[in-house]
């Protein structure tokens, strides 16, 4: 068995002139208001994520600190329903936007469907980007059951190679 053949299926990929959106979609089985909280609190945040803040209002800042990585991003939120919606760039002042639309799906009482949008730039590596969401959703999974993981860098790079030979 390959690492690929560990990874769930790649998530939907729209090709436009300018952009590549890839939709991600887990069910996890966490109430919504739990989930709600590890994608919006900053002690939840740095668990699966990193350390930073939201501001959870239209034109509020959205800052993350990859402290390992030296990459900071510093964004404001474009739109937010509390519980259900959340969306900001992906990007640093001065840089393209990348929006990130996160949506809930209240399934039960303790289920919740998760939708991650991602899109980025056309010329840029949508591989990369969407990776690292795969890696990244897999550590929230983790944190959300109470086990933390570090960055999982060997699911990164086969879903790295996966989704640029889709988008190839």
């Amino acid at each position: 068995m390959t690492d690929t053949d560990c990874l769930p299926r790649l998530g939907l990929i729209q090709k436009a002139a300018d952009t590549v959106a890839v939709t991600m979609t887990r069910h996890l089985d966490h109430s919504a208001a739990t989930l709600w909280r590890f994608l919006t609190e900053p002690s939840l945040l740095a668990q699966w994520l990193a350390p930073g803040e939201i501001e959870l209002r239209p034109g509020g800042r959205a800052r993350l600190d990859f402290v390992d990585s030296g990459t900071v991003i510093d964004s404001l939120v474009s739109d937010v329903l509390p519980g259900a919606l959340l969306e900001y760039s992906w990007s640093a002042p001065g840089e393209p936007l990348r929006p990130v639309r996160w949506s809930l799906d209240i399934e039960g009482p303790e289920a919740c469907g998760l939708t991650l949008k991602l899109t980025t730039p056309a010329n840029e590596d949508a591989g990369r980007g969407a990776a690292g969401w795969e890696a990244h959703l897999e550590m929230l999974a983790a944190a959300l059951e109470g086990v933390p993981i570090r960055f999982p860098f060997e699911r990164f790079k086969a879903a790295r190679d996966a989704y640029r030979a889709a988008l190839a």
